[in-house]
């Protein structure tokens, strides 16, 4: 007995100090600003956001630079892509949500799909594109919440599109895709400049010119600045640009191109798709307001999460020890069980059932579900809309929701990504505040290499389309439909707190992002991290939510550790089931900024791995 409890009490001992010494050391120092702070996946891409911050702009303007600067550089994101933000206006004291997402064309529906015997929409090529959203995302941005033109927040990305030079991981990606590369005559025109040779990518440093693209940028300002010459306002000179996208010449090469190579898009398409301002989603933990976009990505899924670990004592737990990794796993995985069916695009029918999800009551209900002894490798969606005073739609298909494989077959040859690379597949994230209060936090992402670029607007066309399902037994709310948006992964994140802005936090990942985001907020909250050491700290990461990429597959029980997690943790947690791997970097690279209000001051945080960069004033 003295024995077991002595054990305990070393065990509980040693986890304190791995707490302590998670909260000491830190591989990159805290970058504080006084004035602004500007922090992306690239650093080259902070580099734009700090010369908008030069030129006067607001955060609002640098995060726009940066989005601009990042998706030339094909950081796994084009301007094909799509684009989802959450920006705190210091005006009106409040938070609002970007919706810039494609939507599925016209002659996008199941039975397309199906007809050519596939279980999902493909993962590459023109017909897994969805309808351009960044471009469209970045003018209404910069129109409704920034200060400059159209013409200075471009003027980075259109020298870039020019030329610049290009980084050894990108230059190293495009070699490693060449082949499917080639199958599309625009994207090999531009990517591989050695045709022909042992490497026909670009080598580290060289010079990646890319002048449709180029163009197609400069035809924007010309837009703009015609229409500011006419004596329109700032914002409908702006506007004149996005018409020009949307409805002109650039629309119409994109689609001329898109049906050339095999694609669905029609010019209604882009002309009816429009960016959506809306009134985000958010929780309560703690006193703390957090903020995250609703149902068409999977954001709510944290703030479940957050509900439901309300309902825990988590700090005396001990950070990363076998129980608190227990709670935290199996919180996610009921969360993410309610995002596998439940979320959706919430502009089509029928209504998700949002207010029954993030009800408190609810959160107790799935709290109560939780097994302590045993990981549960069944962990099923909930019934939230009794929460609501409602009834469930599809109550048929929640009690067969176990019916369904967990890993379905891939077709030899098929898959472009792995399971685990395509699961944790990585994207951007953009983080801009500055000394008005305008805070933004985006993750774009879509349009990634192997992208298929579109004719001679240099365009990369998105990916997303992969994220539908065509069976609504695998999700309702989420069936491919013309007009539709996916459920995407993008999920960038906000927190207020005594009514000012508290923290802005993004990360690329995949589906590991509100896992990684849900922990690095745990992480200053419960366990005292500053913003630098929360972005590095170890993460556990779950595989038992269905992926959203490729086949869409689950495995239920897998538990990713970072490799110093102690001995006696891996044994209690593989007695409770799981079955456990190791690794050094546990997460997507996270980015942050913290708000110091006590000194006026600016903390940003930045991942210790990949080449997320920050700068500060």
């Amino acid at each position: 007995m003295i024995t077991r409890r002595l054990t305990r009490l070393l065990i509980c001992g040693l986890v304190l100090i791995g707490t302590a010494q998670a909260q000491r050391t830190a591989e990159k120092p805290v970058l504080h600003g006084r004035h602004w702070i500007a922090i992306t996946g690239k650093p080259l891409g902070a580099t734009a956001g700090a010369m908008v911050f030069h030129k006067g702009g607001n955060a609002v303007d640098a995060a726009c630079a940066m989005l601009a600067a990042t998706s030339t550089m094909w950081d796994t994101l084009g301007w094909g892509g799509e684009t989802q933000a959450l920006i705190y206006h210091p005006r009106d004291k409040k938070v609002y949500g970007i919706n810039a997402l494609g939507v599925a064309p016209s002659g996008a529906t199941p039975e397309f799909f199906k007809n050519q015997e596939m279980e999902y929409p493909p993962e590459f090529g023109p017909l897994a594109a969805v309808t351009p959203g960044t471009p469209g995302g970045l003018m209404v941005m910069l129109a409704e919440y920034g200060k400059l033109s159209l013409k200075e927040v471009l003027a980075p990305a259109i020298q870039m599109a020019g030329g610049y030079a290009i980084e050894e991981s990108q230059a190293n990606n495009i070699e490693r895709r060449k082949e499917w590369i080639k199958k599309w005559p625009y994207s090999k025109k531009v990517f591989l400049t050695h045709p022909g040779e042992d490497r026909e990518a670009p080598h580290a440093g060289e010079i990646l010119r890319q002048p449709d693209l180029k163009r197609t940028l400069e035809k924007l300002v010309e837009a703009e600045q015609k229409a500011l010459a006419s004596g329109k306002s700032r914002k409908e000179a702006i506007q004149a640009a996005y018409d020009r996208f949307y409805n002109g010449d650039i629309a119409q090469e994109f689609v001329r191109s898109s049906q050339e190579q095999g694609g669905l898009h029609t010019l209604e398409d882009l002309a009816n798709w429009k960016v959506y301002i809306e009134e985000p989603v958010k929780a309560d933990y703690k006193g703390i307001e957090v903020y995250k976009l609703t149902t068409w990505v999977q954001g709510p899924v944290m703030l479940q999460a957050l509900n439901i670990l309300e309902n825990a004592d988590l700090k005396p737990m001990g950070y990363n020890s076998a129980k608190y990794i227990h709670t935290l796993y199996q919180a996610m995985n009921l969360a993410f069980a309610d995002r596998d069916f439940y979320y959706g695009d919430p502009y089509f029918p029928p209504e998700e059932p949002v207010r029954g999800l993030l009800s408190k009551e609810y959160a107790r209900h799935r709290f109560q579900q939780i097994d302590w002894e045993r990981n549960d490798a069944d962990a099923r969606p909930g019934d939230p809309y009794p929460f609501q005073g409602g009834s469930n739609p599809f109550k048929h298909l929640l009690e067969k929701w176990g019916e369904q494989p967990a890993e379905p077959p891939t077709p030899d040859g098929q898959a472009l990504f792995s399971y685990e690379e395509a699961f944790r597949a990585g994207t951007t994230s953009i983080q801009a505040a500055d000394k008005e209060g305008w805070v933004v936090s985006i993750t774009p992402s879509g349009g990634w290499i192997p992208a298929v670029i579109a004719g001679k607007t240099g365009i990369g066309m998105s990916q997303r389309m992969q994220s539908f399902v065509l069976d609504p037994s695998k999700n309702p709310y989420n069936v491919l439909a013309p007009g539709k948006r996916p459920r995407a992964t993008l999920t960038p994140g906000m927190a207020l707190k005594d009514g000012k802005p508290y923290l802005s936090f993004a990360v690329q990942g995949g589906d590991t992002q509100d896992q990684n985001l849900l922990q690095f907020f745990l992480n200053m909250v419960e366990f005292g991290m500053n913003v630098q050491q929360a972005c590095e700290a170890p993460n556990i990461v779950s595989y038992q939510m269905q992926s959203s990429f490729g086949e869409h597959k689950s495995t239920p029980g897998r538990l990713t550790l970072h490799e110093n997690v102690p001995p006696w943790v891996r044994r209690e947690l593989r007695r409770m089931g799981y079955q456990l791997d190791y690794r050094k970097y546990t997460s997507g690279p996270i980015n942050a900024i913290y708000f110091d209000w006590k000194n006026g001051t600016l903390w940003g945080g930045a991942s210790n791995y990949g080449e997320d960069y920050g700068i500060g004033w």
